[in-house]
């Protein structure tokens, strides 16, 4: 427990101005999307932003992984829409603040899931995820958030292009910005270009006069990003078995989409930096933080690549820079919301494309040809599914099961058999090749029992028993030659078969009675 406790690594060597200045880009940079985030479901600017400040502090204080940045994000967003929807069907009277209150409660007991999460020592199975894999998600991200900037070159509340100056001067001001962005570190890097870059456009344009999108611009009518210190909001919804059924489904997917975005980010910032983060330390924080986002008034959320990205790439390595960022987000809504909303989109438009740009995975296109085909399938399908369906949680999962079946089909292939008759008359059969569910169809195939000699040897030096599935094909092979009154030698077990075999004696029957212990034969190597 201590090792959660400790907040800060004093070990590490922290830059300060490189922490601050990188944490101040990264809140402006978290301004529009918490709020276009909070806009998805309907809900209020504010709710987004309350989440990005609580999210920001506590996992950056807490988190397993410094440097790394989380706020309200589009993934869980779009979780509270099928929630809605169905509090609309179950309770067509209700109003949008009782809604809120169950978003509230719904991101408090995904909270609760994912601390249960990060105590159970789950955060560990990130590691089963392949490469390929985590080069689809990547890869999928990178043209989400490309693709997401587009909407700030269409006329407001349309999907007509910009015409005229107005399309010139935001694509002008864009190039610009992504220009300053790229251009900057090659002269120096004594201030992160990103922030140089977001002053540079705005003196511009605020300066000119220049008339184009602003964060002012994304929100609705008569809506503000300037509110107070998040307000305690405490659930008021029925506390009964109805209740629960109808949040838990939906927390239970807050809680999964939350982890798999978080803990595959953490991977990925830690080879960036070459450093490793602790995934289970991670999970905690990010339930502490959904917590409280829950208790004060926010919508929830997980790490944002794109973020953590800006903050990294601006050369942040430690703990400071996620608190500043979150300290300044709630300055921003506290007291600078005017000038925030004066800033123009273009800059952030920018931003964002280069984030974009930086996050694709270039190097997985020189892959293609080293990379086995069934990798390669599945790097291209979670990139496709991350990209249209926006659903980060489920491409994973589907890349994972598809890996893990790729492989147990090429490991299924690999069983094999030498086969010997000694001079005694007893017929060797050498098993080479894992033998699992996959592989024992093949297994059962190597066998000639009408035919062989009264004794055989069945030799697993070279083989391994995986699973139950195995153990029943070894069963199923003893009970055949059985039948016809042939004696079965099992040789070379390893220990941990041995164990599973033991494990399986109240289970099956595996039909040859000399061994007490595992009953099947284990013979010492004949000499």
């Amino acid at each position: 427990m201590k090792k959660y406790l400790n907040l800060f690594d004093f070990s590490q060597k922290v830059n300060y101005k490189t922490e601050i200045l990188s944490g101040i880009t990264v809140a402006l940079a978290l301004v529009p999307e918490a709020i276009a985030f909070a806009l998805i479901p309907g809900f209020s600017p504010l709710t987004g932003l309350y989440a990005a400040f609580i999210l920001a502090l506590v996992t950056s204080i807490l988190g397993g992984r410094p440097g790394m940045i989380s706020g309200a994000t589009g993934a869980v967003a779009v979780i509270f829409i099928g929630l809605i929807l169905e509090l609309k069907r179950n309770f067509p009277e209700i109003d949008p603040e009782t809604i809120l209150h169950y978003v509230f409660a719904t991101v408090i007991l995904a909270g609760v899931l994912q601390i249960s999460a990060g105590f159970l020592k789950l955060g560990k199975f990130i590691r089963l995820v392949p490469h390929p894999v985590m080069f689809g998600f990547v890869n999928g991200l990178a043209i989400i958030i490309f693709m997401a900037q587009f909407p700030n070159f269409y006329e407001k509340g349309t999907t007509n292009l910009l015409s005229g100056i107005s399309f010139w001067s935001m694509l002008g001001l864009t190039l610009l910005t992504m220009l300053i962005i790229w251009g900057l570190p090659k002269l120096t890097k004594a201030v992160p270009s990103s922030l140089v870059a977001i002053i540079v456009v705005s003196a511009i344009v605020i300066g000119f006069g220049i008339d184009t999108l602003t964060v002012a611009d994304t929100m609705k009518a008569g809506e503000s990003i300037k509110g107070g210190f998040p307000p305690i909001s405490i659930p008021s919804i029925p506390l009964t078995m109805e209740t629960v059924k109808i949040i838990l489904p939906y927390a239970g997917i807050v809680a999964g989409v939350g982890l798999i975005e978080s803990l595959l980010t953490l991977n990925i910032i830690d080879e960036i930096t070459e450093t490793r983060g602790s995934g289970n330390r991670e999970c905690i924080a990010q339930g502490t933080a959904n917590i409280l986002s829950g208790f004060l008034s926010g919508m929830g959320g997980c790490a944002m690549i794109g973020q953590s990205l800006i903050n990294t790439s601006a050369g942040a390595r430690a703990r400071l820079s996620g608190i500043t960022a979150a300290i300044m987000l709630l300055i921003f809504i506290m007291f600078g919301s005017s000038l925030i909303e004066q800033l123009p989109m273009a800059a952030l438009v920018g931003l964002m494309f280069m984030v974009a740009i930086g996050t694709f995975e270039w190097a997985s296109f020189k892959t293609f040809k080293k990379m086995p085909t069934s990798d390669v399938v599945v790097m291209i399908l979670v990139t496709l599914i991350t990209a249209i369906t926006h659903n980060l949680a489920v491409a994973v999962l589907l890349g994972v099961i598809i890996s893990a079946l790729a492989y147990s089909w090429e490991n299924a292939k690999r069983i094999r058999a030498r086969k010997h008759v000694d001079e005694n008359g007893a017929k060797h059969y050498e098993i080479y090749g894992p033998l699992f569910f996959g592989s024992i169809a093949a297994f059962n195939e190597k066998f000639d029992v009408l035919n062989d000699p009264e004794e055989v040897f069945i030799d697993f030096k070279e083989s391994r028993v995986a699973d139950m599935s195995a153990i029943e094909a070894l069963n199923k092979i003893t009970e055949r030659y059985q039948k016809i009154g042939k004696k079965v030698h099992l040789q070379h077990l390893s220990r941990d078969c041995k164990r599973l075999l033991k494990n399986a004696d109240d289970i099956i029957d595996v039909n040859v009675s000399e061994d007490p212990t595992y009953k099947v034969v284990v013979d010492k190597i004949r000499k």
